[in-house]
């Protein structure tokens, strides 16, 4: 199947970090794609935490991630990695990886809803101690 698989999800203490990968499978690659991650914590409504355009790497943060999280691609192993950083128990969720043909230069969203992104990952979980 054709979809983005994510992969590091794991159990943190507060105040450590995490990276996260994000890659093809099924033939799927992420070149000429704008890659999401999103993220959804038990009870409450999936979010945008960041995105990256293609082929011009702009990104976008959410609010709540900015100056902590790092998304970032290695064109060269088709991978987009987020690294999180400073986590805290807030951070709590299953994290999916999204994506889209690229729309255009620099663009990308983290908003979420019908059509933003095509295709998306099953999501790996992580979890933050106090």
């Amino acid at each position: 199947q054709l979809q983005p698989v994510e992969s590091g999800g794991g159990l943190v203490e507060s105040g450590g970090s995490l990276r996260l990968s994000c890659s093809g499978s099924g033939g799927f690659t992420l070149d000429r794609y704008a890659i999401g991650w999103f993220r959804q914590a038990p009870g409450k409504e999936r979010e945008g935490v960041a995105c990256i355009s293609w082929p011009s790497y702009v990104t976008k943060y959410a609010d709540s991630v900015k100056g902590r999280f790092t998304i970032f691609r290695d064109q060269t192993r088709d991978l987009v990695y987020l690294q999180m950083n400073s986590l805290n128990p807030e951070d709590t969720a299953v994290y999916y990886c999204a994506a889209i043909r690229s729309p255009g230069p620099g663009v990308c969203t983290v908003e979420v809803g019908e059509g933003r992104y095509d295709f998306w990952g099953q999501g790996t979980q992580v979890t933050v101690s106090s």
